[in-house]
């Protein structure tokens, strides 16, 4: 994987930063795999703006993604790596011995023709997937459940990983990729090795209406709003908007909103950095 950076010969294309996509095999999805997506413009069901700043976009389909990895001891072929509109990674598609096909999140380093698995006493190598209980201690994974059969919820996007850092009991201790260390069931499934398109950190839109292609309207800044609309807003000149806070007058920047009495508090052995 790599990133372009191009010349600027329009001034869209000044400063921006484009993925190489050395890793995408074909830009043609499977078929079978696909659903419409509906896009609701932030409005709920009586058409009220509920959501600011969504709207407008690129028309997408929904790519069904097996994050359960529920069909066991059944090797799977990559047939091809493809570049998915609705997440930051890439997703591959497999297909088993008996023709049915699924798409996955694409572990970095999944190449087309490898033999994925999933199972419980699988090798631990990359793209396949296995309990917590039977990964080696010390290995990179992705794609964690967070309940047993819940399917992967934790290290989804774009080079996201965490790390196997203890077993001990029913629980296994991971290093999760916002620094938290927390214990989680060893009956959960985790895939092993990193996410893919790790450079998608390191793209440049180049302009403002690519934001819109993505779906994403401006966003006024607080400091512009009137005091009625936001607590940082109003003041006489460029008024600096006193101290940051959302909306509901939340403070930004630090303050911890984590309910001290959530149940899975006991679960956490070490907070986040923030």
């Amino acid at each position: 994987m790599s990133v372009r950076k191009l010349k600027p010969i329009t001034p869209g294309q000044r400063g921006r930063v484009v993925n190489g996509n050395d890793a995408i095999t074909t830009d043609k999805p499977e078929k079978s795999l696909l659903t419409p997506k509906k896009r609701s413009g932030g409005r709920n069901n009586s058409g009220r703006m509920t959501s600011r700043y969504i709207g407008g976009g690129h028309k997408k389909r929904y790519r069904i993604i097996d994050f359960k990895r529920d069909r066991f001891d059944a090797p799977a072929e990559v047939k091809t790596i493809e570049y998915d509109p609705n997440r930051s990674a890439f997703i591959a598609l497999t297909q088993f011995e008996d023709g049915e096909k699924r798409y996955i999140i694409a572990q970095s380093g999944l190449k087309v023709g490898q033999q994925v698995v999933s199972a419980e006493k699988a090798q631990p190598e990359i793209g396949n997937a296995m309990p917590l209980e039977s990964i080696p201690l010390g290995t990179i994974i992705s794609c964690i459940e967070l309940r047993p059969g819940q399917g992967a919820t934790i290290a989804r996007s774009a080079g996201a990983f965490a790390q196997l850092m203890a077993r001990e009991g029913r629980f296994a201790t991971i290093k999760l990729p916002s620094g938290e260390t927390r214990m989680i069931l060893s009956t959960c499934m985790a895939t092993i090795g990193t996410v893919s398109n790790s450079d998608h950190q390191l793209v440049v839109s180049g302009k403002a209406g690519r934001s819109r292609w993505l779906g994403r309207r401006p966003r006024t800044r607080p400091v512009a709003m009137n005091p009625v609309d936001h607590p940082m807003g109003g003041g006489e000149g460029r008024a600096s908007g006193g101290h940051p806070r959302s909306r509901n007058g939340i403070p930004a920047k630090g303050y911890r909103t984590r309910n001290k009495n959530k149940a899975s508090n006991k679960y956490i052995i070490e907070r986040r950095k923030i």
